[in-house]
């Protein structure tokens, strides 16, 4: 696994690379076509929230599925584009005084601290937007078909009975904390459906048969449900610093984790066993896969 490890670490930091040098370049002061104008401070805030940092995972898992299965590199580049477009939109929400008030993300200043609350709601909205442009401009090349499936993945992954419906079920469990089944499909909801649409994407994207889009929308769950549980884990071991953002919110507001519920041992356990489950679904790629299944493995381990 250590030679993977180096590959896949080599691999990420590539293509976070590529992807915010993508970002910036999609985010310059320049009106595109049929656009009117750029108004500043909007713009300079969507390309903050974008470009302040991360791992950019959810874009490596699209391009690394692409590649996987034979799928355009530079047509996954925009997909992964789009994709953290979506992913960083739902962050600043995610920060607002009315969501879960936070200062601090990636150890910056959060969009409405370094800007304010109607400037953050606007760069939300705009990079959700955004994204959908991504994926049907002409610069992306792929299908028609391919961009439409896309695009209603994507859709169907961030909005009402996916991210933003995991974020509305999120508050309410600040109410009343969920049983366990309620606190699973909050965390496949709010979290793991991105990291499924990231992976799905690359079987899309490669114009790939079913069997192979069915597989890599599973291992996206499975990989999905690891990250949330290392997540909820760090919540309770690590500190803002490490983190980069406050942690130890969901126990002060009593929001039930799986980790709370049956303990740290037992989340342990588990999480080793969503990455062997998610092996075993690469098993049929063989060493192809080795890139992917170590980003299960960095998922499980990661400190931040």
């Amino acid at each position: 696994m250590d030679a993977n490890r180096d590959t896949f670490e080599t691999r990420l930091s590539k293509n976070a690379r590529e992807t915010e040098a993508l970002l910036d370049t999609l985010l310059s002061p320049s009106p595109l076509s049929d656009e009117i104008a750029r108004p500043d401070t909007l713009r300079s805030a969507m390309h903050y929230a974008v470009l302040n940092g991360g791992k950019r995972l959810r874009p490596f898992l699209v391009t690394e599925s692409a590649a996987l299965l034979g799928g355009d590199a530079q047509a996954a580049l925009r997909i992964g584009a789009a994709l953290e477009c979506v992913h960083c939109y739902s962050l600043v929400h995610d920060d607002l005084p009315a969501m879960d008030d936070d200062d601090l993300r990636r150890g910056k200043p959060t969009v409405h601290i370094k800007f304010d609350e109607a400037t953050a709601i606007l760069a939300g909205d705009s990079l959700l937007t955004y994204a959908f442009d991504i994926i049907a401009a002409p610069e992306t090349a792929l299908p028609d078909t391919s961009k439409a499936a896309l695009v209603l993945a994507l859709a169907r992954a961030a909005g009402l009975g996916g991210m933003a419906g995991g974020q509305a079920l999120d508050l309410a469990a600040e109410k009343q904390a969920p049983d366990e089944a309620g606190i699973i499909r909050l965390q496949a909801m709010k979290t793991g459906a991105l990291i499924r649409f990231a992976c799905e994407a690359g079987a899309i994207i490669a114009g790939s048969p079913p069997e192979d889009r069915r597989r890599l929308r599973a291992f996206g769950e499975k990989i999905g449900l690891a990250f949330q549980l290392a997540d909820d884990i760090l919540d309770l071991t690590s500190d803002a610093a490490t983190m980069g953002k406050a942690t130890g919110k969901d126990a002060a507001r009593g929001k039930g984790t799986l980790v709370a519920l049956h303990g740290m041992d037992w989340a342990e356990t588990e999480l080793r066993q969503h990455v062997r489950n998610a092996e075993d679904l690469l098993a049929p790629y063989g060493a192809r896969a080795s890139t992917l299944t170590a980003a299960a493995h960095f998922i499980a381990d990661r400190k931040s």
